[in-house]
């Protein structure tokens, strides 16, 4: 039998990004709680068809198209399938951010940010690189044992 590479029963999978202004624009969204931080993975940002036009009219793209062909020519222009999406910052499609965690009053999400201050992070322009990159921060944070509060 295969051995998995985190134990399940210390993480909390959530559905919504973790950080980010612009996280709920992001197609690519991992949020895991373990151990008392939050590890928040984004990218494969998509901004709204509005200031997609804005982009393309800055950049001398096609402005002909609309709603799904006008989706995928987007993807096809910002890179495709293994890390397409405007900058999330300088330099990177995707990001890993690791916060301080508490519990929250949503169902959903039932821990959420303590501050917006992270404490660790990486940066991706790959789809799987940013998959393996939170994977690696979850295992990293699952292994850290918390300081005892003073």
């Amino acid at each position: 039998m295969k051995k998995t590479i985190l134990p399940i029963k210390k993480q909390t999978w959530m559905p919504h990004a973790g950080h980010l202004i612009v996280g709920q624009h992001c197609r690519f969204r991992l949020n895991t709680h373990v151990n008392g931080y939050i590890i928040s993975t984004v990218g494969e940002y998509m901004p709204d068809s509005a200031i997609r036009k804005i982009y393309r009219q800055s950049r001398g793209m096609k402005l002909d198209l609309q709603g799904d062909a006008e989706e995928m020519d987007w993807i096809k222009e910002t890179g495709g399938a293994d890390g397409y999406g405007e900058e999330i910052g300088y330099g990177r499609k995707y990001e890993t951010m690791v916060f301080k965690a508490k519990k929250s009053k949503r169902v959903c999400c039932p821990y959420e940010m303590r501050s917006a201050s992270n404490i660790d992070g990486q940066s991706y322009n790959l789809a799987a690189d940013a998959y393996k990159g939170h994977l690696k921060l979850v295992k990293k944070y699952t292994n850290k044992v918390p300081k005892k509060k003073i």
